[in-house]
């Protein structure tokens, strides 16, 4: 009773703190989250490097490396997203009578003006908001930056130590924890690449059908579907569509009707056979499994949610197989099994 007393407090005063810790580190999640990406991506490289040098020679490079190629294209990035905006050119009558028609438009359907003192003041606080939110989530990117690179260098320093500890606490027979660890491995490496590979690939497929219908600024446009193809079930619609609307108020009904053809059967059939294709080729997922995944993984941890959720809900299946295979059917009786 004494050892059932002190085990079971044990494990009380484990999860207790476990959730403390993991409350407290929330704000820096996708840090973490990102950091142990980064960590599956280039642990086989790092092995390989401490084999032919000094092993703590070889995570400083890794890691300064690492933090160069990260660095790299996110300034570029935003000094071409800089660039672009501060080199457009509004035509303000062009933009200031279609909007005028769709304000009558909406006051004469509904009764309800846009231009009224309330729907101002609205309008002016989300703006407001808006801002300071664009501002925290830079200010959260840095800091998680900062804590991606950190937990990298940390766990490339004691991997396989890490790895074996982390080993020994699942409980799972030796041929089951080879398999979890393979399937944990597998799902990341193909959603962290695979991803931002679809996401390039829509934006060079978007930038076609923009030059194709004269869209404004389709450098930009083409940018912005490429962040929005991350997005599960509406994806790049959330850009190809408002510039569609776009069109038709202002008239251009040929456009119009070509943006939406391209959007529609280019672009977003598109993306759902890249997806499948790149799934299939990188780790054999079906593609319900990324959609549910990423849809239950943004709530959760974010941005991170794309890498992680189709992981979670891979993980849930393959132990369900494994309790089934475990403890429900004798897989000697089953169709094809080698039972007498």
């Amino acid at each position: 009773m004494k050892e059932k007393y002190w085990k079971y407090s044990l494990i009380i005063f484990i999860v207790g703190l476990g959730y403390i810790l993991f409350r407290q580190a929330q704000p820096f999640l996708n840090g973490i989250l990102g950091g142990f990406t980064l960590y599956l991506l280039l642990r086989n490289f790092t092995f390989w490097l401490q084999a032919r040098m000094k092993p703590a020679l070889a995570v400083w490079l890794v890691t300064v490396g690492t933090t160069i190629f990260i660095l790299i294209p996110f300034s570029l990035f935003a000094w071409g997203l800089v660039g672009q905006i501060s080199g457009m050119h509004f035509d303000t009558e062009s933009i200031i009578q279609p909007a005028w028609k769709v304000v009558d438009f909406v006051k004469e359907r509904t009764g309800f003006d846009i231009l009224s003192e309330k729907s101002l003041a609205f309008l002016v606080s989300q703006a407001s908001s808006i801002g300071q939110s664009v501002m925290s989530g830079v200010s959260d990117l840095v800091i998680n930056l900062g804590v991606a690179i950190m937990l990298l260098f940390f766990m490339l320093y004691g991997g396989k130590r890490m790895e074996h500890y982390i080993s020994t606490l699942l409980p799972f027979d030796e041929r089951n924890k080879k398999e979890v660890l393979a399937k944990v491995e597998l799902m990341v490496r193909s959603n962290a690449i695979g991803i931002p590979l679809l996401a390039v690939i829509q934006g060079v497929i978007s930038f076609g059908g923009y030059l194709l219908c004269d869209a404004p600024n389709p450098a930009l446009s083409a940018l912005l579907t490429a962040f929005a193809s991350i997005i599960p079930l509406v994806g790049t619609a959330l850009v190809w569509v408002p510039i569609t609307i776009y069109f038709l108020v202002v008239g251009n009904w040929v456009s119009a009707v070509i943006m939406l053809a391209y959007g529609g059967i280019v672009v977003s059939q598109c993306d759902n056979l890249i997806r499948f294709l790149l799934q299939k080729k990188m780790a054999d997922v079906h593609p319900l499994i990324t959609i549910f995944g990423v849809v239950a993984g943004l709530p959760l941890f974010g941005f991170m949610g794309v890498i992680f959720g189709p992981l979670l809900v891979s993980l849930f299946l393959l132990f369900l197989d494994m309790f089934r295979k475990e403890y429900l059917v004798d897989e000697t009786k089953e169709p094809g099994g080698h039972g007498g």
